[in-house]
C-alpha cells in the first residue's frame, strides 16, 4: 500500500508522520480534536507534505530515520526534496536497478510547504485530489466512537491489513469500510503504532531481543545478536539490514508489487504461512500498556489445597508466585523477567501453573500459555476452561475458529504469537526445548514481542537447554525444581543393553537374543511397550522381525508420515496394541498407565540427552506402575546416554534429600 508522509514543526521541534487518511490529520492538527481543545496544547507552526502517495515502506523509513537538522525551519521545497532523496537513495537505487521508476517518478508531485493558517484548507484540497475522502464530510463524533471500538478490537495485537479486515468483518462489521480513519486517529492519539511489516528499522530491536534471550534460541539467536546496528550519519543509515518486523527474520525475496507499484518489493518467507509480510504491507500494533504487579497470597499450602498440589508442586508454584510479586531491578535493556520451572516428566506441570494464572488474573492482568504443538493445545483447553470457568478462554492454533476471540486468558501454539504485541502480563512457554520452538529465533522473537516489557516469562521444561542449565547453575536465572512425579515415586533409571545396530539386524534378518529376552519380560508383565527408533526407514523392517519373534502380540509402527498415527496411539492407550514402534514424534505428550520404554540405537547422533530423558519419561508415570522399565539398547555407550542417566539420578537424589519420595517403587 501507499501512504502520505509529512513533516511538521511545533515550537521549533520537527517530527515526521505517516497518514492513512489526510482528512483525519487535518482535523487533528487544526486543533479541532477534543483532546486538543482547551488544554493549551502546542499548535502546528509549519507543515511540509513530503509525498501524498509514497510506498509505505519508504514512508516508514523517512519517519523512523528522521533526525532534526539545523536550519530546517528555513528549508524550501528544494532542500526538503534533497533530504528525502538522500534518505531514500538506497531504495531508489534498488528500484532503478530492477527496472522501476527513479525518484522523479515517485516524487513527481513535489513537496508542498504549508503555514499554520493554511493547514486545514490544504489538507482538504490534497485529500480531494487523492480521492481519500469526500472533503469535509466526515462525522467526527462518530469517528471518535469508532476509534474506541477499533482500539478495543486490536488491543494487544500485531496484525497485517488482511488480518485487520478479517477481524473487523467477524466482530465489528460496521467498521469494515472506515477502519483506516479510525486507525489514523488512534495513531495520532498514541494508541496505535503504524509501520511497515518489512523494513530496515528492525535490526536494533532484533539485536536487543537476541542478546536478552537467556537460552533456548540456540546459535541462530546468538548470531542474530551480532547483526550490524543502524549507523547514523545525519539522517541516513549507512548500513541497514532489512528485517521482517513481525517475525524478526531477514526478507528472502523481492517481487513486483501491485499494491505499492515497486518492481522490487521485499517480502518474508519465514512467516508466509500467516500471510505475506511485505515492505509495503501495513503492520498495525496497539500501544503497550504497563504490566500489572501480582500481589496474591503466596502461601504454598493454600495453593496446594486449592489446586490439589503435591508438596513438591506447591513448593515450586510458591517460588514462582514470589517471583511474580517481587519488584526486581531492571536490566539496562528493557525486557520481560524470566523464571524456569524445571520439572521432571510426569510431575504435573499444568497443575503448577494454575496458581500463577490465578494471581495474574486476580490482579487484572492478561495471561498466555503457549505450547509448540497443536495437540497439546487441544488437550489443555478443557482443563484450563474447567479451572477458570469465569474467564473467556481464547484457544488459538492453525485453523482455529477462535482466532479473533479476545479474552484475558489465551492458550495458543507458539506460531500464533506472531499476531500479538505487548499483550500479556504473563507468558508461560511450555516445552521450550521442543520442536518447533527450540532453536527457532522467529518463535522466540514472537514470544518476546507478545509479552509486556515489564511482564514475566515462566518457562516449563523437563529438559531445559544446556545454556539455560548453565544460567541456573550460575544463579543468573531464577528457578524452581520439581524433582519428583506427583505420585511420589522415583524416576525409573535407564539400563544399558549391549545390542547391534538396527541396520545390522535388518541386514541379518534377525534380532539378538538379549533384546528378545528383555522384551519378553515386559510382555509377560503386561506392559505397553514404546520401542523408539532413530529413523522412519527402520520401522517397517523392524516390524517384520518383531512380529516373527512375537507372533501372538499385536505390534504396530507409526511416525510423522503416518496418516493413521492418532488412531494407533488411541489403540495403544486402550491396550489394543501391545508394542508400538515409533520415532521421537511420541517422545512427549503421550501417557500410557503401564508402560516400558526401549530405545534402539540409543547411541545415535539423532538422540541427544534431552530426547533420551523425554523418551525415558514415558515409563513409570502411573501411581499403579511407578517403576516401569527403560532400556538404552546400543552397541556403544555415549555421552548423551550417560548424561541422561545422570540427570535422572540427580533428580532422584534431590527428591530424596527434600523428602518428596514417599516410598521406593518395587523393582
Amino acid at each position: 500500500m501507499r501512504a502520505a508522509v509529512y513533516a511538521l514543526e511545533c515550537r521549533g521541534i520537527w517530527s515526521i508522520w505517516i497518514s492513512l487518511d489526510l482528512t483525519v490529520d487535518r482535523w487533528w492538527w487544526s486543533g479541532a480534536g477534543p483532546e486538543r481543545q482547551g488544554r493549551g496544547l502546542v499548535t502546528v507552526d509549519k507543515l511540509v507534505l513530503l509525498s501524498p502517495v509514497l510506498p509505505l515502506g519508504w514512508a516508514v523509513k523517512l519517519r523512523d530515520y528522521f533526525k532534526q537538522r539545523d536550519g530546517m525551519r528555513n528549508w524550501g521545497a528544494k532542500e526538503w526534496g534533497q533530504y528525502v532523496s538522500s534518505v531514500l537513495e538506497p531504495e531508489l537505487k534498488e528500484e532503478r536497478e530492477t527496472g522501476g521508476m527513479g525518484k522523479e517518478g515517485w516524487l513527481s508531485d513535489g513537496v508542498s510547504l504549508w503555514q499554520a493558517s493554511e493547514i486545514s484548507g490544504r489538507f482538504i484540497e490534497q485529500s480531494r485530489k487523492n480521492n481519500e475522502c469526500r472533503g469535509n464530510d466526515l462525522d467526527y463524533a462518530l469517528l471518535e466512537s469508532e476509534v474506541e471500538q477499533f482500539v478495543h478490537a486490536v488491543a494487544g495485537r500485531s496484525l497485517l491489513q488482511p488480518e485487520i479486515e478479517a477481524l473487523l468483518a467477524e466482530g465489528f462489521p460496521e467498521l469494515t469500510g472506515r477502519w483506516r480513519q479510525a486507525a489514523q486517529l488512534a495513531h495520532l492519539q498514541g494508541r496505535l503504532q503504524l509501520t511497515a511489516a518489512v523494513g530496515s528499522h528492525a535490526p536494533a530491536a532484533l539485536g536487543a531481543w537476541a542478546r536478552q534471550l537467556p537460552a533456548g534460541a540456540g546459535a541462530l539467536a546468538r548470531a542474530a545478536a551480532k547483526l550490524p546496528h543502524v549507523l547514523w550519519r545525519g539522517a541516513v543509515a549507512r548500513r541497514a539490514v532489512s528485517r521482517c518486523l513481525r517475525c524478526g527474520s531477514a526478507p528472502t525475496g523481492r517481487t513486483a508489487c501491485a499494491a505499492c507499484g515497486l518492481m522490487g518489493c521485499a517480502y518474508c518467507e519465514a512467516c508466509l504461512a500467516l500471510g505475506r509480510s511485505r515492505a509495503c504491507a501495513l503492520l498495525l500494533r496497539s500501544a503497550a500498556l504497563p504490566a500489572v504487579r501480582c500481589t496474591a497470597a503466596l502461601d504454598p499450602t493454600a495453593a496446594a489445597g486449592r489446586w490439589g498440589l503435591s508438596p513438591a508442586q506447591a513448593g515450586a508454584a510458591g517460588a514462582a508466585l514470589v517471583f511474580l510479586a517481587e519488584r526486581r531491578e531492571r536490566s539496562a535493556k528493557p525486557c520481560p523477567e524470566r523464571f524456569l520451572l524445571w520439572a521432571v516428566t510426569g510431575a504435573g506441570k499444568t497443575e503448577m501453573i494454575f496458581p500463577l494464572l490465578e494471581a495474574v488474573l486476580a490482579a487484572g492482568g492478561r495471561a498466555l500459555v503457549a505450547t509448540p504443538r497443536r495437540d497439546v493445545v487441544l488437550e489443555l483447553a478443557p482443563r484450563l476452561a474447567r479451572a477458570f470457568p469465569a474467564e473467556i478462554l481464547a484457544v488459538l492454533y492453525g485453523g482455529s475458529a477462535e482466532r479473533w476471540v479476545s479474552g484475558r486468558l489465551t492458550l495458543a501454539t507458539t506460531h500464533q504469537l506472531l499476531r500479538f504485541h505487548r499483550a500479556f502480563d504473563l507468558v508461560i512457554i511450555d516445552e521450550l526445548d521442543a520442536y518447533p520452538y527450540h532453536n527457532d529465533p522467529m518463535l522466540a522473537y514472537a514470544a518476546e514481542q507478545a509479552c509486556k516489557v515489564e511482564g514475566s516469562f515462566i518457562y516449563l521444561s523437563a529438559t531445559p537447554p544446556q545454556e539455560m542449565q548453565r544460567l541456573v547453575r550460575s544463579g543468573r536465572l531464577p528457578h524452581a525444581r520439581v524433582p519428583v512425579r506427583f505420585h511420589g515415586h522415583p524416576l525409573p533409571v535407564p539400563q544399558h543393553l549391549s545390542m547391534t545396530s538396527v541396520q545390522t539386524c535388518l541386514k541379518r534378518g534377525n534380532l539378538p537374543r538379549s533384546i528378545i529376552h528383555t522384551l519378553r519380560k515386559s510382555l509377560e508383565r503386561e506392559a505397553q511397550i514404546f520401542c523408539f527408533v532413530s529413523r522412519i526407514a527402520h520401522i517397517e523392517g523392524l516390524l517384520v522381525l518383531l512380529r516373527r519373534s512375537f507372533p501372538r502380540v499385536v505390534i504396530e509402527g507409526t511416525s510423522s508420515k503416518d496418516s493413521f498415527r492418532a488412531e494407533k496411539v488411541t489403540a495403544f492407550r486402550d491396550r489394543a496394541i501391545s508394542l508400538l514402534v515409533t520415532t521421537t514424534i511420541l517422545e512427549r505428550g503421550v501417557t500410557v498407565p503401564r508402560s516400558d520404554v526401549f530405545i534402539l540405537d540409543a547411541d545415535s547422533d539423532l538422540f541427544d540427552e534431552a530426547s533420551l530423558v523425554q523418551m525415558a519419561g514415558r515409563a513409570g508415570r502411573s501411581k499403579d506402575d511407578p517403576a516401569g522399565r527403560v532400556v538404552f539398547a546400543s552397541p556403544q555407550w555415549t555421552r548423551s546416554q550417560r548424561g541422561a542417566i545422570s540427570q535422572i539420578r540427580t533428580m532422584n537424589i534431590i527428591a530424596r534429600r527434600k523428602g518428596y519420595i514417599s516410598k521406593e517403587a518395587p523393582r
